[in-house]
């Protein structure tokens, strides 16, 4: 569905939404990323499994700019209708 054909209500709840949902991915991302990152330096724990762990944080941080990219186009859309 196409950004213009929704209303405006709805496209407010989804930007709070997607708000939401950005942040607590960059949180819990960070969070994983730096535990690993401790675990493979400072613990004598299997590093061979920390060293692959590592790479999910990375590769789902992709996830991140694509939805500030969604965010500022809502907010674009919103700011047109006002």
């Amino acid at each position: 569905m196409n950004l213009n054909e929704k209303t405006t209500e709805k496209l407010e709840s989804e930007l709070k939404g997607m708000k939401i949902v950005t942040g607590a991915l960059i949180i819990i991302l960070g969070t994983s990323f730096l535990l690993c990152l401790y675990n493979i330096f400072y613990t004598r724990q299997e590093r061979e499994f920390f060293s692959s762990l590592i790479a999910v944080p990375i590769v789902l941080s992709a996830i991140i700019p694509i939805n500030f990219g969604n965010m500022k186009k809502i907010k674009g859309e919103l700011k047109s209708r006002k």
